[in-house]
């Protein structure tokens, strides 16, 4: 905890402090608008980007994690308090703050619980549904103050004034970055310019509303943007602690599992270690600290990561000077923030959430594993039909059922010999010598009681298809574990070979394995031997006699 501090150089601060300003100018647009996605007033979203960055440079682990509102986080919290008040009202940002609290209070447990392996209960594919669910259902949440209308009508100065902003934010994407380098900027400072297009499109609105009259248009702005930095206090509603409790757990979790793959990305790319347990107590802090200041759930962004790294970030500071910047904004005037036309903000919303779309998965899994894509439709198709919280449950449920359906199922192979070697493959893919009197099987997984009736049923369907085996010999390699049902098993295995005359031999034992092995009956009862390499088994038993 603080060793960046203690270590900090001197140069480290010019990078640090360049990025600190390029995300802060960032974060303006950004928070504002995943603020009104989370159903709130706009200035909540600066609320919420100020303390958590502080608190978790000083808790968690990743030099260069950028901490705020996020999209999904955004929706869900929407999802969790719509049904409980009015989107906006003075009892819905109580709520917020209070949904955050539970939400850091249930990361900082985890942490000290050192509960880190969470972040492998979702597949990828898992998470790519999720995000594609979520991205659709943010993006027709803002199609209405993108057309300044309810569908089927529209605003026609609202829908040009959207639609130009979307052509302008796919415009910069594609071609500010060339063009920046054309005008002898480098290829790092050219792309962090391009992402700094949403601020520019939001000073460009404002300017419109400004001096172009289109609020007499019609055009709807954000309003009234109070200055001044909140307060530090938890205003409750007592009534709501028990209702919040359960979309407070998947919240937490899904921060958790979006930061740690932000976090994780920016970490392989500059060589760091990360401490998942730091993490979730660096996260657990930071959403206390945005309850405490008047915010809602917030998380790490993979997209505002990537802008603090490539902007020049080294240490946290760049986040804790972000902090100091957005303080300074609501410190100053604020009036101009309230001329910030909505169909400028859909326009950034929607721009941003397209990215979450996430096709190549999709792609990649229905060429390599159809079962991956399934699970990645059906968790999209929960998250549209069912709700996002509805989403990650069954994200979760289909991530372990398939885990434990794989397991339940353990590739299991008949091995032979390779002529003239002492090597031994599986006969269905190598031309390879097998004895009449020995059956050899290998077993490619860990034996526990979700799958050790299925490998004893492929031992009897091998046995039925060599009825001239005399020798069967279980080659264990690939084993890691055995628990005590999978251990059952093997000695009602042996106990019937033995009264069929076959012997059950057991070859290439881990050491782990083995040293459970010899604390139970199993070795002492064993029909056949122990050999430490299949060969050696092989030349054995081809010369025996039962």
């Amino acid at each position: 905890m603080l060793l960046w501090l203690r270590q900090y150089r001197r140069p480290l601060l010019a990078g640090d402090i360049t990025a600190g300003i390029v995300v802060a100018m960032m974060m303006v647009p950004q928070g504002m608008a995943y603020a009104l996605v989370a159903g709130l007033p706009p200035v909540v979203g600066i609320y919420a980007s100020i303390l958590p960055p502080v608190l978790y440079a000083l808790f968690g682990s990743s030099m260069t994690q950028s901490v705020g509102p996020m999209a999904i986080v955004s929706l869900m919290t929407a999802a969790a308090l719509a049904p409980l008040a009015d989107p906006g009202s003075s009892l819905y940002i109580v709520l917020a703050a209070q949904l955050a609290f539970i939400s850091g209070l249930v990361l900082l447990l985890c942490g000290v619980l050192r509960l880190g392996f969470m972040a492998s209960f979702l597949s990828r594919p898992v998470i790519s549904g999720f995000s594609n669910g979520a991205a659709i259902l943010i993006i027709w949440g803002q199609i209405t103050p993108l057309l300044g209308a309810s569908i089927p009508h529209w605003h026609a100065p609202s829908l040009v004034l959207g639609l130009s902003g979307l052509l302008f934010l796919w415009l910069a994407k594609r071609y500010a970055s060339r063009l920046m380098r054309r005008c002898g900027l480098n290829k790092v400072a050219a792309d962090v310019g391009a992402r700094l297009a949403p601020m520019a499109l939001v000073l460009a609105g404002i300017a419109l509303v400004a001096y172009g009259g289109l609020e007499a248009m019609g055009v709807q702005t954000t309003g009234h943007v109070p200055s001044g930095l909140p307060g530090l206090n938890l205003a409750t509603s007592s009534a709501h602690w028990r209702t919040l409790l359960s979309p407070a757990l998947l919240i937490a979790f899904i921060i958790f599992l979006m930061s740690m793959s932000a976090a994780q990305t920016l970490a392989q790319k500059r060589g760091e270690k990360l401490h998942t347990n730091r993490e979730l107590l660096g996260l657990g802090a930071a959403n206390v600290a945005s309850a405490l200041s008047g915010g809602f759930p917030v998380t790490g962004s993979i997209s505002r990561s990537a802008v603090n790294f490539q902007a020049g970030a080294n240490t946290p500071l760049a986040s804790i000077i972000t902090a100091g910047l957005l303080a300074l904004a609501l410190v100053a005037p604020t009036g101009w923030l309230a001329l910030l036309p909505l169909p400028v903000l859909a326009a950034t919303i929607i721009f941003a959430v397209a990215s979450l779309l996430d096709w190549d998965t999709l792609k990649l899994s229905w060429r390599y594993d159809r079962s991956d894509a399934l699970a990645l439709l059906a968790t999209t198709a929960g998250v549209l039909v069912l709700g996002v919280e509805a989403g990650v449950v069954i994200g979760v449920l289909l991530s372990m059922g398939t885990l434990i359906w794989r397991a339940s199922r353990p590739h299991i192979a008949v091995l032979g010999r390779i002529p003239n070697s002492e090597h031994f493959r599986n006969v269905e893919r190598y031309e390879a010598q097998t004895l009449p009197d020995v059956l050899l099987l290998r077993i490619d997984a860990g034996l526990f009681f979700g799958n050790v009736e299925a490998v004893t049923e492929r031992v009897e369907d091998e046995l039925r298809g060599h009825p001239t085996a005399r020798h069967l010999v279980l080659v264990l390699s690939a084993v890691n574990q055995i628990d005590s049902t999978a251990l059952l098993g093997l000695i009602e295995l042996n106990g019937a070979l033995i009264k069929r005359g076959i012997s059950l031999n057991l070859a290439e034992v881990k050491g782990p394995v083995m040293d459970r092995l010899r604390q139970s009956s199993l070795l002492q009862d064993l029909s056949g031997k122990l050999y430490l390499s299949t060969a050696l088994a092989t030349n054995d038993l081809s010369g025996s006699k039962t």
